[in-house]
């Protein structure tokens, strides 16, 4: 709790412009986060029996050399592949599948929001962005050496890819996370101060809990699992969406009006383009072609699968009918709830987290949406934030020493409060630099747009184009 609130301090700092850190680095030598390979090496010489104790020692030898990372075009292929499979899961993936969801008048609208994500948020990751979430500084923040990528020669290396190639593959993650917050406001946010909030947020929220958890940070040094972005993606976005509704308000005519979606076509080719780009998401977060990505694959493919069928037959039981959207949001489902667990866990562990995630999701989306009274007009919340909890609390549960050998976790309820201080902070952090931002910017400008302009749609009011 006390590192919660330190991590709650930085706000502070990040929005004031001074530099305050919370606190000093925990090490030098802090653990690395579960998205960095690192090599080790071992020396057979050091290795004794009872005949080398009993000889005369001899002259102290120098000390070997520690060999040097090398370049692994295997994996520097992968990881290529991966980075485009990443950015097509936000352009053209998700832009498809929030666009077919709103009505007609507000397609362009949503689909710009996905694209200007792209655009923006590699602007910011490029010039401070990679910096503050994967520069050594201390346990809550990284600092400004890489600013604009200083330092980063051709020829330096992450693991066994080069550091340049790792920048833009995190870069997709940066994107899609913020893409995903457009499902909560969809259909009555300024575009300007869309612009603005994602400029902003993609700094002082995102690039901070990706220190936290993949850049050294203190969650890193507490043990928490998140393979491909549980807490960093998903509860992340998730959350913020959460808040972004609540500030915007409902849409004009909830609950009076048809909001049925314009074009389900569209919907589920977007939603087809997330399931395949989503193994570069979890297979690429290996940062090696090695068997990790291929488990990564398998389990990714096995939880969509479940939830998806899981989604199909809580919906007939419910409803009466299987829907196509229903399958599609399940696919989904299953897609988050395995993405902290995807290098963890083994098939099994897998299904049983898509079955579990595909209705724990669809309850999310129903029961809890109406309790919380919120327009989460895509259901950003319900399949991302439900979902990344979900999938964080169960990656304790499932978590196998068959895959992950001397690394698995020895004491599960150990491990279950970790992975929910996690989640704790997450949300914590996220929601109110959330909050803070989006009350700025309101201020500032304002954040809805006006009755008539909504009315009118956000392809003519605020692009001034429209689908015919």
């Amino acid at each position: 709790m006390k590192k919660m609130l330190i991590a709650l301090s930085l706000s502070g700092a990040l929005l004031g412009g001074s530099v305050a850190w919370a606190e000093e680095a925990l090490t030098a030598a802090s653990t690395p986060s579960e998205n960095v390979v690192v090599t080790e090496t071992t020396d057979p010489s050091l290795t004794t029996n009872s005949e080398l104790a009993a000889a005369p020692a001899p002259a102290e030898p120098a000390a070997p050399a520690e060999e040097e990372p090398k370049l692994d075009t295997g994996d520097t292929s992968w990881i290529l592949v991966s980075t485009a499979l990443v950015l097509l899961m936000t352009i053209p993936g998700l832009a498809l599948f929030y666009g077919g969801m709103v009505r007609k008048k507000n397609v362009l609208g949503t689909m710009a929001h996905s694209f200007v994500a792209a655009a923006v948020v590699s602007i910011t990751w490029v010039v401070i962005g990679y910096t503050l979430a994967f520069g050594s500084g201390n346990a809550f923040i990284g600092n400004l050496d890489k600013i604009m990528l200083s330092g980063i020669t051709t020829d330096a290396l992450t693991g066994t890819i080069p550091e340049i190639l790792f920048v833009i593959f995190q870069m997709t993650f940066a994107i899609i996370t913020v893409a995903i917050i457009t499902g909560a406001i969809a259909e009555r946010m300024k575009f300007g101060a869309f612009v603005a909030f994602i400029t902003i947020w993609s700094i002082v929220v995102y690039a901070p809990i990706t220190h936290w958890v993949w850049g050294g940070g203190w969650l890193a040094n507490d043990g928490a699992l998140d393979f491909a972005g549980g807490t960093v993606v998903h509860i992340n976005s998730g959350v913020a969406g959460l808040v972004a509704a609540y500030m915007l308000g409902k849409r004009m005519g909830l609950g009076r009006e048809s909001m049925a979606p314009h074009n389900l076509t569209l919907t589920v080719i977007g939603a087809s383009l997330v399931w395949v780009g989503w193994f570069g998401f979890n297979g690429g977060s290996a940062l090696g072609a090695n068997g990790s990505a291929g488990y990564a694959l398998i389990v990714t493919q096995v939880a969509a699968a479940a939830a998806a069928i899981a989604w199909l037959i809580t919906e007939k039981v419910i409803r009466g009918k299987a829907s196509v959207l229903g399958g599609a949001s399940g696919a989904v489902a299953g897609l988050v709830v395995i993405t902290p667990a995807a290098g963890f866990v083994t098939v099994g562990g897998a299904l049983a987290m898509g079955l579990i995630g595909g209705v724990v999701c669809f309850w999310g989306i129903t029961a809890l949406k109406r309790a919380l009274k919120a327009d989460d007009s895509l259901d950003a919340f319900g399949l991302h934030g439900v979902g990344g909890i979900v999938g964080a609390i169960l990656t304790a549960v499932f978590a196998s020493e068959f895959i992950m050998g001397d690394k698995a976790p020895t004491d599960m309820m150990h491990q279950l409060w970790v992975q929910l201080e996690g989640v704790l902070a997450t949300i914590a952090y996220s929601a109110v630099l959330t909050f803070i931002i989006l009350k700025v910017i309101d201020l500032v400008m304002g954040i809805r747009v006006a009755n008539d302009d909504e009315r009118m749609g956000l392809d003519l009011s605020q692009h001034g184009e429209r689908v015919e």
